[in-house]
């Protein structure tokens, strides 16, 4: 009696069992996927598909992205505060979960039209952030209850989780709101997030721990030992080691990354319904296949062509790549209304995108202090996250710089400086190093959103 009871208690316990730890950790990245491809690529193609200018559709996607470039505060506060006895990350994967439906709810009780541009942001602002607080807690979650060998397939799942949500959801909202209207896709995505919180509810992170903040249980010794109870030394050694050389040099490397993140993402729906005569049903069912073959691609070839090439030369391979593609798309404006055209156009950038986070994260995680791991990797991603707001905000200036057309001039600068980059400055090499900071990262060693 007593042994039943035992293995009931240890069910759905995430420290007791390795397929409950991959599976919870893959579809809680499904479920971070579902407000990015509501916000990144739905409501932009339905905007530009509704006759929003450049400008306007820049502006909300500006706003979406601009959490992501905050994530560091979120960092702070969950290595911080949080409520032990629930676990150090499942509070605030709850609540942040919570705050997701309540704003995906509230944008149907509003349902505001693609011409309603602050409405819009305001929604992707808050949306997003809420994300983010979801996206660094599932980190710091895998971080806290993986053991070191299944960090590798850990993240892969992770990450082939997002991609599938990121898929799944640009498809899928992108159809609603074209057949039922924009609430309808809000309301999708928020049942959606609804289901996957009631199974984070039945979990718990560790034995002896309450489910909910009213149940029976206590605090884990574990935490309760590695608890952070002080700010100045994480701050001091994370900007000692920011200021390194190698360092200072990555970070333009980022923000060209996010730059062209953000860029193109605002472009795809502008060139599909300008260009190209697509509606918003046709864009989001291009990106949500491009998204999910780029996920696969980077689970199995990235991983391969990083170990095999090592993470330099790969990220030089993969800025040339984009080179290559900016500058075919700079030449060939005529041809942008070529359906093959747009499709490619589509498919290289974000299945390079994929395979670029993949290739390139090694060199962050070299560069981070041990000591100042989690905080040190954060602001990096940060940076990167800053530059997908750059990108995104300035094709607001497309006009003044000459049209769509010279976005990608822009795109190829950016690159091309990150190339001048890879290629004079050397950045540590040293093997078994990620996987020995990733250990000691609160937030996490999976792959950051979009927007990572």
């Amino acid at each position: 009696m007593n042994l039943t009871h035992g293995a009931a208690e240890n069910r759905w316990v995430l420290d007791q069992s390795r397929p409950l730890r991959l599976f919870t950790l893959f579809i809680l990245y499904v479920t971070q996927g579902v407000p990015i491809g509501l916000f990144w690529f739905a409501i932009p193609a339905w905007m530009a598909a509704s006759g929003a200018g450049a400008d306007d559709v820049a502006y909300v996607l500006g706003f979406t992205a601009l959490p992501w470039t905050l994530k560091l505060v979120n960092g702070f506060l969950m290595d911080r505060y949080t409520f032990l006895p629930m676990g150090r990350r499942r509070v605030w994967l709850i609540g942040a979960q919570l705050v997701m439906i309540a704003a995906l709810i509230g944008c149907a009780i509003v349902s505001p039209a693609s011409t309603d541009i602050v409405v819009l942001a305001a929604a992707g602002f808050i949306v997003n952030t809420a994300t983010t607080f979801q996206d660094v807690a599932v980190d710091g979650l895998a971080v806290d209850i993986m053991e070191e060998e299944e960090r590798a397939r850990a993240s892969g799942m992770m990450f082939g989780g997002q991609a599938i949500g990121i898929a799944l959801a640009t498809a899928s909202t992108g159809f609603v709101i074209a057949q039922f209207g924009a609430a309808a896709a809000y309301l999708l995505s928020a049942g959606f997030i609804a289901l996957i919180s009631l199974y984070v509810l039945v979990l718990r992170e560790r034995l002896g721990e309450r489910r909910l903040p009213w149940s029976a249980g206590v605090a884990h010794s574990r935490n309760l030992a590695i608890q952070a109870e002080a700010w100045w030394p994480i701050l001091a050694s994370t900007f000692k080691s920011l200021l390194l050389p190698a360092s200072l040099f990555w970070v333009p490397v980022l923000l060209s990354r996010g730059f062209h993140y953000g860029a193109l993402a605002a472009l795809t729906p502008m060139i599909g319904t300008g260009s190209a005569g697509w509606g918003e049903v046709e864009i989001t069912a291009a990106v949500g296949t491009a998204s999910l073959i780029g996920g696969i691609a980077g689970l199995t070839l990235g991983g391969w062509i990083g170990d095999r090439f090592g993470a330099k030369r790969s990220t030089i391979a993969m800025l040339g790549l984009y080179m290559l593609m900016s500058s075919a798309m700079w030449l060939g404006v005529d041809h942008w209304r070529d359906l093959a055209t747009y499709r490619t156009f589509v498919f290289t950038w974000l299945i390079l995108d994929t395979m670029t986070t993949v290739v390139a994260l090694p060199i962050s995680m070299r560069l981070c202090n041990v000591k100042v791991a989690a905080t040190q990797f954060t602001i990096y991603m940060a940076f990167s996250n800053f530059g997908i707001t750059l990108g995104a905000w300035s094709l607001g200036f497309a006009d003044q710089l000459g049209g769509l057309q010279s976005m990608f001039l822009l795109i190829f600068g950016f690159h091309a400086i990150a190339l001048l980059i890879m290629i004079v400055v050397t950045f540590p090499r040293r093997a078994g190093h990620a996987k020995e900071i990733a250990a000691q990262m609160p937030q996490g060693d999976g792959v950051v959103p979009v927007h990572n």
